[in-house]
């Protein structure tokens, strides 16, 4: 068992735990989950022995082994495979030892204790190699021919095959794409050990552990089950915790109010007294508290384009003459939703570069409808994002005539109002950069939005609001994600880019699940895809749904801001009639503004059910 006791840690003065207590049980698969920032990765580092706890100790049995992913990719001319096999350092240190060992009996202990899962250990290494997306040659081939980020995968697979019994991972899937992340999603369902891992994606969280570990208000608490039945549970507790504070507050009042009452008279003194020590006793309830989340938005594109917006005849593209994909003949339509499946180096980026056109095509035609305006996000781009400059710089440069009071207005709109407006790049959080990214892209109103791993930065609530960004915007998505909860709620159409070519899914996401787990040995290896000829009618039939609910949500939108405005008309008119005064001073003005406030109400009250009514048909919808 770990044992989390009276944990307090600080760094840099700034209080991330305090005197926090958890226990998790042997075995149990565990995801720790809290807001950008709140000391999940110094959580990890205190378990591990890496940073020291202000007050307070973490409590495991002498004989665990804690693996971690290694912070550095690795690197070197050795094959990937060996890499993998040398991180059980039990096998390789026997293995060595064979080599020089004389005495018989040592012989033999070493060949029993090697028998005994050892010599498998080549093939579950490959199979963890072959999940996270090498070939059995990539798999021969030198560590340092591979980029960063496939080299971190390497890391991530030897961090597995070494089987520690407390495996800490930290946003394991960043480097992967969804066919590994699905891999590994089935692969940590199944971990034998004491698994915690940060993760701020929902499908993992869903489907591969079994508890959830919330960093909160500096403190932390065990929820049993996955998400899903997390976000029940909290939001539950917080009702009962706001009807109890409720009633505390209630109880309280009553009590200063005998109080009040009393104190001053000799009879009631007493009592008076004996009502205040009780409402010393008692302990004001902490409540639950969510932390409002701003909101993402992309900017409407001014009118909808004639379809279909972009489309492309017998195209082949590809680098420096030799073709990456050939014979795209594809069309995409105002309001497509559409998710690209597909290993990484199959194309995907290609693809989409091609759409953005920031490539040209070596042969075949690509038609895109008059003044269509193309935004493109991509995880890279946050490099290139100036880091001495700030949010407001950044704004400054697309908005150059615009005057002061427009600028800073835009750019706290897209969430950095303020001094936070002010900040260089280099000194915003990861999220915070590609949320400015994110806006920039978007800046003038395009038909076509693009993302490219949008997600990699965003905490769980962050990419709520994302996919209510996407949900709301009226034009063209194309996403490329390892986010199954993000395509499963935006996109309509999936389509797969492999084997040179992109071609539409016949399935939906479960289908693509079963076949990228029966192509890398996951459980599911047994089930076959079940494609069928509705799906796509069925997606046609959602984006034709959303088409339809168009009106509704536009009904929606114009409700809220009557709502907003005569809300306000109504403070401003009950703050003139809360001065007594006016009537003695005007009768008529006095009336006037009882009239208006009836009128104010009721305009309210038809608002409010306009409102309802055409949420309700969105809804039924």
């Amino acid at each position: 068992m770990l044992v989390i006791d009276d944990l307090t840690v600080r760094i840099a003065g700034r209080t991330l735990i305090e005197d926090a207590s958890v226990r998790i049980p042997d075995g149990a698969r565990v995801g720790l989950v809290g807001r950008n920032g709140t000391g999940k990765s110094t959580l990890f580092n205190v378990i591990a022995g890496d940073h020291a706890a202000e007050t307070g100790h973490v409590e495991m049995p002498q004989r665990w082994r804690i693996g971690r992913l290694a912070q550095e990719a690795p690197n070197g001319p050795e094959p990937l495979v060996e890499i993998v096999l040398k991180a059980d350092r039990e096998r390789t240190s026997l293995l060595a030892e064979a080599e020089t060992a004389a005495d018989p009996h040592r012989i033999a202990d070493i060949q029993t204790r090697l028998d005994i899962g050892a010599h498998a250990a080549p093939a579950r290494a490959a199979a963890i190699l072959a999940g996270l997306g090498f070939s059995h040659a990539d798999q021969q081939r030198p560590c340092a021919e591979f980029s960063g980020g496939w080299r971190m995968r390497v890391a991530l697979a030897a961090t597995l095959f070494a089987q520690p019994d407390l495996l800490l991972l930290d946003e394991p899937t960043n480097y992967l794409d969804l066919e590994g992340t699905l891999w590994l999603q089935d692969h940590l369902a199944r971990y034998p050990a004491t698994l915690i891992v940060i993760s701020h994606d929902r499908d993992l969280l869903d489907h591969s552990v079994e508890h959830i570990l919330a960093l909160e208000q500096r403190t932390l608490t065990l929820w049993r089950g996955g998400y899903s039945a997390y976000e029940k549970q909290r939001a539950e507790r917080m009702l009962l915790d706001q009807k109890a504070v409720r009633k505390q507050e209630a109880q309280r009042k009553h009590i200063q109010t005998f109080v009040d009452r009393f104190r001053a008279k000799a009879t009631k003194a007493r009592q008076a007294q004996s009502r205040l020590k009780m409402l010393a006793k008692i302990e004001p309830i902490a409540a639950l508290t969510v932390d409002d989340v701003r909101e993402i938005a992309f900017p409407a594109p001014d009118k909808l384009l004639s379809p279909p917006i972009i489309a492309t005849d017998g195209v082949t593209v590809g680098y420096d003459g030799r073709a990456v994909l050939s014979r795209l003949t594809l069309r995409i339509d105002n309001d497509d939703r559409i998710a690209l499946l597909g290993a990484n180096g199959n194309g995907k980026s290609t693809f989409v570069k091609l759409v953005a056109g920031r490539l040209a095509p070596m042969q075949g035609n690509v038609t895109r409808a008059a003044n269509l305006k193309v935004a493109y996000f991509a995880q890279h781009q946050l490099d290139e994002l100036d880091p001495e400059a700030s949010p407001y710089d950044h704004v400054r440069e697309l908005m150059p005539d615009a005057p002061e009071a427009q600028v800073r207005a835009r750019v706290g709109a897209i969430g950095f109002s303020g001094d936070a407006g002010n900040t260089p790049v280099k000194s915003l959080s990861g999220g915070e950069k590609a949320r400015l990214l994110l806006a920039l892209a978007t800046f003038e109103a395009p038909h076509l939005v693009i993302l490219d791993e949008p997600t990699n930065h965003l905490d769980i609530d962050s990419r709520a609001a994302l996919i209510e960004a996407i949900n709301d915007y009226p034009g063209a998505v194309i996403l490329v994600s390892h986010d199954r909860y993000l395509l499963e709620a935006c996109a309509d159409r999936l389509w797969l880019v492999a084997d040179g070519r992109v071609t539409p899914f016949d399935g939906d996401l479960d289908d693509y699940v079963k076949l990228v787990l029966s192509e890398r040995g996951g459980r599911s290896a047994s089930d076959k895809p079940a494609p069928q000829s509705d799906r796509a009618q069925a997606r046609k039939a959602a984006a034709d749904k959303r088409a339809e609910t168009a009106p509704l949500r536009k009904r929606v939108q114009k409700a809220e801001a009557e709502i907003a405005r005569l809300t306000k008309e109504l403070e401003k008119i009950d703050a003139a009639l809360a001065d007594g005064d006016v009537f003695a001073r005007d009768a008529g003005k006095a009336a006037a503004l009882a009239k208006a406030r009836a009128d104010a109400a009721a305009a309210l009250h038809r608002a409010e059910e306009e409102w309802l009514e055409a949420s309700h048909a969105i809804e039924n919808a």
